[in-house]
């Protein structure tokens, strides 16, 4: 019987991932490798590619294709909906690239806040997470975990960008 108990997350957390399909140990490498090729052999018309990473496929593989909505109010904010596919960010390989630069590090797509994509997600080679939206780019943890946090809870991310 699979451990229906867990600490990684707190139980809004752990109960808006389970309810999108995820549970303790779930792996689908061979869809995280498919979005990996279709992402290096994106270029965009101005000849931008995209970085792919093992903290970026890891994500992919433990959490790719999971549409996780959200428990009920959010802590500071309201909570955000997300659909983790980086195909949602494959048009974006110039912006992520910016971002990266700024950040001193490179910028995998992850995936978008939904239902409209108004923010698409990122994450970087140390596997910190970031958003990106008309308003400004924000710093969603120091991990997929907390990332994952901060938009089921509805917490305050840090803004890295001035209005």
């Amino acid at each position: 019987m699979p451990d229906l108990n867990t600490t990684r997350f707190s139980v809004a957390v752990d109960a808006a991932l389970r309810a999108a399909g995820w549970q303790p140990g779930r792996w689908d490498i061979k869809q995280a490798e498919h979005w990996a090729d279709t992402l290096r052999a994106h270029v965009s018309p101005a000849g931008h590619r995209h970085s792919v990473f093992p903290a970026a496929v890891e994500a992919w593989a433990e959490f790719g294709d999971l549409h996780i909505t959200t428990p009920g109010p959010g802590r500071q904010i309201a909570p955000t909906p997300v659909h983790i596919d980086p195909l949602a960010g494959l048009h974006l390989a110039r912006s992520l690239a910016d971002l990266g630069r700024a950040l001193e590090t490179q910028l995998a797509p992850l995936g978008a806040e939904t239902p409209d994509h108004r923010a698409i997600l990122a994450i970087d080679t140390e596997g910190r997470v970031y958003s990106l939206d008309h308003a400004g780019d924000w710093y969603l943890g120091p991990d997929i975990d907390h990332a994952l946090t901060t938009l089921v809870t509805g917490t305050h991310p840090v803004r890295l960008t001035n209005p």
